[in-house]
């Protein structure tokens, strides 16, 4: 199926999100969206979620004449991400890209 993109479930967008931020410390936006291959339009509800419910949090820094937004992780994050996320993932783990099947 080359060309196509895959589909990736919500968990796994939410588990990226959060170890993405672990990783860096903080990103601006589009840096997180990057890396973590979203789409903005598509995607930003999934981050509004995850700082409504104090898994990650945002603060907008003026950059020049500019406002970007920063996220970072949570204390909640990162143990949510620990608990849930990384079992679930062990429980059901991604299909690999490279994988075909018969």
């Amino acid at each position: 199926m080359s060309g196509t993109s895959s589909y990736r479930d919500r968990i796994y967008i939410i588990k990226d999100i959060i170890i993405t931020l672990v990783q860096y410390g903080e990103l601006n936006q589009t840096a997180l969206v990057s890396f973590c291959g979203l789409n903005l339009k598509k995607h930003k509800s999934i981050l509004d979620e995850l700082e409504s419910n104090n898994l990650i949090q945002s603060e907008e820094r003026r950059l020049g004449k500019r406002i970007i937004t920063i996220y970072k992780p949570t204390a909640r994050g990162v143990e949510f991400c620990r608990t849930i996320l990384e079992p679930y993932e062990t429980l059901f783990p991604r299909k690999k890209q490279d994988q075909k099947e018969i």
